[in-house]
């Protein structure tokens, strides 16, 4: 099984990284096989014909599941999230489970990973399994947080990925 983190924070080693990094240990019980931080790759995620960048999105795209996490900005992921996704195929981009997970301040925009990057992932071809993850920034770093969307959705993923069996 391979997992993918991709994070579209434009500051690198963010509090989103580390979030994402946490949920994808947490569902498969091992660090993440590849991680995107996209900050790091700078204009080269506007170049389309840019070969890393390309092969990233292979390795994203061929992934069993990948965690998908971005800021929280006017209300929906950013556009350095938006231009790497863009670069996925509609309907085969992504072949497993994908898991949206945003950042914010506050719980007011708690559905925005329901609202805006759901529809994105399942467009490419990713499978969400439950709802969509939202964390209060300030407690990215605490496990209670993500304990109950956890308890939901760890055993949709055990099942679909044969994790811990």
């Amino acid at each position: 099984m391979r997992t993918a983190v991709v994070v579209g924070n434009p500051k690198p080693a963010s509090r989103t990284l580390s979030a994402a990094r946490y949920v994808a240990t947490q569902l498969t019980g091992a660090e993440p096989d590849l991680i995107v931080d996209l900050a790091t790759l700078g204009a080269a995620v506007l170049d389309w014909s840019d070969p890393e960048v390309s092969d990233l999105v292979r390795q994203v795209g061929e992934a069993d599941l990948v965690v998908v996490a971005s800021p929280t900005y006017k209300a929906a992921y950013t556009g350095l999230l938006k231009l790497f996704l863009d670069r996925f195929a509609g309907g085969t981009g992504l072949s497993g489970l994908a898991i949206p997970l945003m950042l914010g301040g506050s719980e007011a925009h708690a559905l925005a990973p329901e609202l805006v990057l759901r529809p994105v992932l399942t467009e490419i071809g990713g499978t969400v399994p439950g709802r969509g993850l939202y964390v209060v920034d300030s407690r990215h770093d605490d496990p209670s947080a993500y304990a109950d969307w956890l308890a939901a959705t760890a055993p949709i993923v055990s099942r679909r990925l044969g994790v811990f069996s």
